[in-house]
C-alpha cells in the first residue's frame, strides 16, 4: 500500500492502446515516500513563509513537541481519554482504532453509497435509526461484506455512522499537530493599498497554505480526507434538494475532523467561528487542495533528475537566441577562411590552365593566329605564364585620358594639368643627360650624381651655344650672298 506505483506486464494488445495517465505529483510522492525528512523540511519552510508560527507552534507542527491544546488539563478530558484508550485495546475493530488502510477500505463503502443518495433532505443532520446503525457498525468491525443497496439501511443511517467513525478516531482527521496552523490560515486576509490588514480573506494564500499542510498529513489521513471532502463538495452542489450547504456541512463535521479531542465549545470560545469557516472553505475548494504547488513539484523533480533533466524547447530557443551574438563572429571568421581558401584554389586552377594554354600556343607553327594569341597574352602581364619570363616590349604608356572630361581639362588648362599630375608622382622621373653634357661634366669635375636644377641649367647653356652658332652661319651665308 505504501508503494509509489505498480508496474503490471500485460500481454493483451487491446489494453496496450489505452492512454497512459501521467501523475504530475509523481516526484512529490516519491520524495515523500523515500526521504520524508527532506520532504517535510521543504514543505514546512514554505508554510512558514505564508503563516507566522512561533517557535513552540512550529515545533508542534514538526512533531518535536507534544501539541498544547485547549482543555487538555480538564478532568473531563482525562475521562474521555481513558474511555477511548479502552476502546482502542479491542483487536480487529474499525471504530475507535487508529486510522489504517483497512479501516479506510471499510469506510469507503459508506462513502460510495452516500454518493448515490445525495438528494436525501437533511443528509448528515437528520439522525438515523440507532438499531440499524449498530448492526451496520458490527458488520464493519467484523469485516463482513455488506450490501448497502439491498434497502435494509437508510441513507441517514449511513451518514450518521460515517460521522460516528470520524468522531471515535483517537485524534481528529486533521491531527492535533496541525491545529494551530489551521487557526493561522483562517486569519490570512488581504491588505489594502496602504498595507493595512483588511477583513477580506486572502483565498489564494489560504489555498496554497492548505495545499502545503495537506502534503505533510499522514498518508491514511490524507487519503480519507480527500474522499470525505469530495463527498461533502458533491453534497453541497445538490443543496437545492438536500438543503445542506457547505456551511451547514462544516457545522456537522468540524467537531469530528478539526476540533481537538475531548473539548467543549467553551474550551474553544472565539476559535469556533474560525474553525467552522475553515472547514467551509475546505469544502468549497476541495478540488484544488490536493494538488502540490508548482514549485514543490519542480523541487522534487530536480531532486531526482538534477543535471539529467531534459531541456525543453523553450530553453533551447532561449539558449540559441542568447548565444547567437557570440556565434556570429565565429561564423564570419569561418566563412572568410573558407572564402579565401576557395579563392586561392580557384586562382591556382586558373593559373595552371593558362600555363597549359600558353604552352599549346607556343608550340603552334608560326602563323598570324599564333601572333594574335601571343599579343592577347602580352596584354595580361600579371598572368603567371611560362612566357612571362620572356622579355616582351612594354605597352606604350598613355599619358592622355580617353574620357571626354579629361579632354576638356587638357584643352582648358593645358600644361598645368600635366604638371599637376607629375607633381603627384612620388618618384621623380630621371633627367636624361646627353653625351655632350656628360663630357662637359667630366671636364668640370662634378660628381656623377647632380641635382636636377643644375642639369637643366647645363642644357640651357647648350641650347644657347647652338643658337649662337646658327646665327654665325646665317651671317656668313648672308655676307657671301
Amino acid at each position: 500500500s505504501d508503494a509509489i506505483c505498480n508496474f503490471v506486464i500485460c500481454n493483451d494488445s487491446s489494453l496496450r492502446s489505452q492512454p497512459i495517465i501521467f501523475n504530475p505529483d509523481f516526484f512529490v510522492e516519491k520524495l515523500r515516500h523515500e526521504k520524508p525528512e527532506v520532504f517535510t523540511e521543504l514543505v514546512v519552510s514554505n508554510i512558514t513563509r505564508l503563516i507566522d508560527l512561533p517557535g513552540a507552534e512550529l515545533a508542534q507542527l514538526m512533531g518535536e513537541e507534544d501539541p498544547k491544546l485547549p482543555g487538555a488539563n480538564s478532568t473531563a478530558s482525562g475521562f474521555f481519554r481513558s474511555l477511548m484508550s479502552l476502546k482502542r485495546k479491542e483487536k480487529g475493530v474499525v471504530f475507535g482504532s487508529p486510522l489504517t488502510e483497512e479501516g479506510i477500505a471499510q469506510v469507503s463503502q459508506l462513502i460510495e453509497y452516500l454518493h448515490k443518495n445525495l438528494r436525501a433532505e437533511g443528509l448528515f443532520r437528520v439522525p438515523g435509526n440507532s438499531i440499524r446503525q449498530q448492526i451496520l457498525k458490527d458488520a464493519l468491525n467484523s469485516g463482513t461484506d455488506i450490501d448497502l443497496d439491498s434497502g435494509e439501511f437508510h441513507s441517514n443511517d449511513v451518514a450518521t455512522l460515517l460521522k460516528m467513525f470520524l468522531g471515535e478516531l483517537p485524534e481528529p482527521l486533521l491531527t492535533h499537530k496541525h491545529f494551530h496552523a489551521h487557526l493561522k490560515i483562517a486569519d490570512l486576509t488581504l491588505f489594502d493599498e496602504k498595507g493595512n490588514k483588511t477583513s477580506t480573506p486572502d483565498k489564494e494564500r489560504q489555498i496554497e497554505a492548505l495545499q502545503l499542510l495537506f502534503l505533510i498529513l499522514p498518508a491514511p489521513n490524507r487519503s480519507l480526507l480527500k474522499l470525505l471532502l469530495d463527498l461533502l463538495y458533491q453534497t453541497a452542489k445538490k443543496q437545492d434538494k438536500n438543503k445542506m450547504s457547505a456551511h451547514n456541512l462544516a457545522l456537522m463535521f468540524a467537531p469530528h475532523i478539526l476540533w481537538p479531542r475531548n473539548v467543549t465549545a467553551n474550551d474553544l470560545q472565539e476559535n469556533i467561528t474560525k474553525l467552522n469557516n475553515g472547514v467551509t472553505f475546505m469544502i468549497k475548494h476541495s478540488q484544488k487542495l490536493f494538488k502540490a504547488p508548482v514549485y514543490i513539484r519542480e523541487c522534487a523533480r530536480l531532486h531526482y533528475l538534477g543535471s539529467r533533466a531534459h531541456t525543453s524547447k523553450d530553453d533551447l530557443d532561449l539558449l540559441t537566441s542568447s548565444g547567437s551574438k557570440e556565434l556570429q563572429p565565429l561564423k564570419s571568421q569561418k566563412r572568410s577562411r573558407l572564402d579565401s581558401c576557395h579563392q586561392e584554389e580557384t586562382q591556382q586552377r586558373t593559373e595552371e590552365a593558362l600555363k597549359e594554354l600558353f604552352l599549346h600556343v607556343h608550340n603552334m607553327p608560326d602563323s598570324a593566329k599564333k601572333k594574335k594569341l601571343i599579343r592577347q597574352f602580352n596584354k595580361h602581364p600579371t598572368a603567371l605564364t611560362p612566357g612571362s619570363d620572356v622579355p616582351t616590349s612594354p605597352a606604350p604608356r598613355r599619358t592622355r585620358s580617353r574620357s571626354f572630361s579629361g579632354l576638356i581639362k587638357r584643352k582648358v588648362l593645358g600644361t598645368p594639368v600635366i604638371l599637376e599630375r607629375k607633381s603627384r608622382d612620388s618618384t621623380p622621373e630621371p633627367v636624361r643627360v646627353s653625351k655632350e653634357n656628360v663630357q662637359l661634366l667630366q671636364k668640370c669635375g662634378s660628381p656623377a650624381h647632380m641635382s636636377q636644377a643644375k642639369l637643366k641649367s647645363l642644357e640651357g647653356q647648350k641650347e644657347g651655344s647652338c643658337r649662337r652658332m646658327r646665327a654665325r652661319l646665317l651671317s656668313k651665308d648672308s655676307s657671301s650672298l
